[in-house]
């Protein structure tokens, strides 16, 4: 029965982290609203810094969950850049989490207000979040045939023509790494094979498009590509690679160390043309494979469960994360203790979602 309890209690232990995340979509967005309806008649500029930062201090509060409540031990390895830079982030992709980990190394640049993603279309429905991501910078794409390449080169374009700061994550495998789904693992290495290229054993074969696109558009204005990998350390894996925590998991401290490895590409050393950036971009994640293979099977004790190189355990203070957390409950509840609060409340989930769908629909 005690036993019972326990395991109870520590499986809930994601109910603080979503209850607070979720709770407090509506007064963000509500926040966010308002700026949105005062900036019309402003320059463009004046809207994107503020927005930047409201995101900033919403992106703070996942961070608190994500990093100071989990306790999770972050591990660095390779280029670590400390200053503001527009970039294209390029990482293995996953876990649910892989969201997060951007944030987690935009926010060690005081960055973390300028992070845009490059989204799967379906996310776009998500309850008030999928209108906001696409408000702030983010960009939703189809996959294979589907792909919309002006789309992506419209919107890509008029961010750069504004001077809106860049962070672009993208995911080029667009499929989330499951060691366990043998068939999604078995057709990527197929589609390798059958175009000459490496057969890759820790990550899925990258695909182009929203890469080239990416570059092509901002090649101009960025400063440079970072190659990320990443590995979630379970707690007993045994040296074996396993399914990767989802965010649930991961809010029940089920990862105690994330192993981050960057390499900062400087744009002079990324070819242009699609076919040559192609053939770049797999390389690319032959190195993670590699990395990954070292990590998961080295002969070597020494260096299993680490990327090459030092390692630098980055804690993030809680000064940097907790005020944000504070503010947005703070109002958040200070809104539910009244009707006309909680009316309000509601009708932001209920209406909020609503126009969002609209807004995504007469956008698609």
């Amino acid at each position: 029965m005690l036993l019972s309890l326990v395991l109870h209690t520590y499986s809930m232990r994601y109910l603080l982290p979503s209850v607070v995340l979720l709770g407090t979509a509506p007064t963000y967005v509500l926040a966010w609203g308002v700026w949105r309806l005062l900036s019309a008649f402003l320059p463009a500029r004046f809207y994107q810094a503020l927005d930047d930062r409201l995101y900033c201090v919403y992106q703070s509060m996942v961070l608190f969950f994500f990093e100071n409540y989990t306790g999770v031990q972050i591990l660095l390895y390779g280029d670590l850049p400390k200053n503001k830079e527009n970039i294209i982030y390029l990482a293995n992709h996953q876990s649910t989490v892989d969201w997060i980990v951007a944030d987690i190394l935009a926010i060690r640049q005081n960055a973390l207000g300028h992070v845009r993603y490059v989204l799967k279309e379906g996310l776009k429905w998500l309850p008030l979040y999928g209108c906001y991501f696409a408000q702030h910078g983010g960009i939703y794409v189809k996959r294979s045939a589907k792909f919309n390449e002006k789309e992506m080169r419209n919107k890509l374009q008029s961010y750069v023509d504004a001077g809106t700061p860049m962070y672009l994550v993208i995911f080029p495998e667009g499929t989330r790494y499951n060691p366990e789904q043998t068939k999604v693992l078995s057709a990527s290495q197929a589609f390798a094979a059958q175009r000459g290229l490496a057969v890759l054993k820790h990550v899925l074969t990258p695909r182009i498009k929203a890469t080239h696109v990416a570059f092509d558009c901002m090649k101009n204005y960025l400063d440079a590509i970072y190659d990320v990998t990443v590995v979630y350390e379970g707690k007993d894996d045994g040296g074996q690679r396993r399914e990767s925590p989802t965010m649930t998991e991961f809010l029940c401290k089920e990862c105690p160390k994330i192993h981050i490895h960057i390499d900062r590409i400087d744009k002079k050393d990324v070819p242009e043309e699609q076919e040559h950036m192609r053939r770049w971009l797999h390389e690319r994640f032959e190195i993670k494979d590699k990395m990954l293979i070292e990590f998961y099977e080295s002969p070597d004790p020494e260096r299993r469960k680490r990327f090459p190189g030092k390692s630098v355990n980055s804690k993030l203070s809680i000064k940097k994360t907790l005020p944000s957390m504070l503010i947005l409950s703070g109002l958040t509840a200070g809104m539910l203790m009244t009707d006309a609060g909680r009316k309000l409340y509601v009708n932001t989930w209920i209406y909020g979602t609503l126009l969002g769908c609209l807004w995504v629909t007469i956008k698609a």
